[in-house]
């Protein structure tokens, strides 16, 4: 009888975290650091696009041109000093270990789809905006903005906000989710020794 899909999958991804559990570990201390550096340049950016007139201090004052200004030169930011080292970091990656592999072990890799196929898409992503949201609604309640009009909100409140949310949310379920992790690969790991 063939198994389920998702119970290969699982199984594929075990006997990879069993082989090379340190490079996992440096995968995802690696993605860690990519995102927190993320916020950090973002953060950054945000006091320099204000400091610079790049932008207006209140939302009021803000138009099309502002706005897309403002993103193009974030992501300009982020992929110059975020996306270049990630680049270096994947390339890095790849030539020093994962082409160091056995040929036969990456071949069942790609042949069992340890990183997936391709699906179609899914829309993971509206419930957890929506959370976001609703902290964000939270927040400015009880800040006390909840009657105050948007314009003369100011840009560093909009953005240290949903920040803060997000910080939130991190804690919320990324504590949880890491503790569960780490007990999950402390028991895989155990089973193999």
């Amino acid at each position: 009888m063939l198994e389920p899909e998702s119970q290969h999958n699982e199984k594929i991804w075990k006997i990879f975290i069993r082989k090379h559990w340190n490079i996992f570990v440096v995968l995802i201390v690696a993605a860690l650091i990519a995102i927190i550096g993320a916020v950090l340049v973002f953060l950054w950016f945000v006091g320099e696009a204000q400091t610079t007139n790049l932008v207006p201090l209140t939302l009021g004052l803000w138009t099309m041109g502002h706005l897309l200004t403002f993103l193009f030169n974030v992501l300009f930011w982020e992929l110059l000093i975020i996306g270049l080292p990630i680049l270096v970091f994947i390339i890095a990656i790849y030539l020093l270990w994962w082409k160091k592999l056995p040929a036969e072990e990456r071949a069942e890799y790609h042949q069992r789809h340890l990183f997936g196929k391709k699906s179609r898409g899914r829309d993971g992503g509206g419930a957890i905006t929506f959370l976001i949201n609703i902290g964000f609604i939270i927040k400015v309640y009880i800040d006390g903005n909840w009657n105050v009009p948007f314009a003369t909100w100011t840009f560093d409140y909009l953005i240290y906000s949903y920040l803060l949310v997000l910080l939130w949310m991190a804690i919320l379920f990324g504590i949880p989710l890491f503790i569960g992790g780490t007990l999950w690969l402390y028991r895989e790991l155990k089973k193999t020794l």
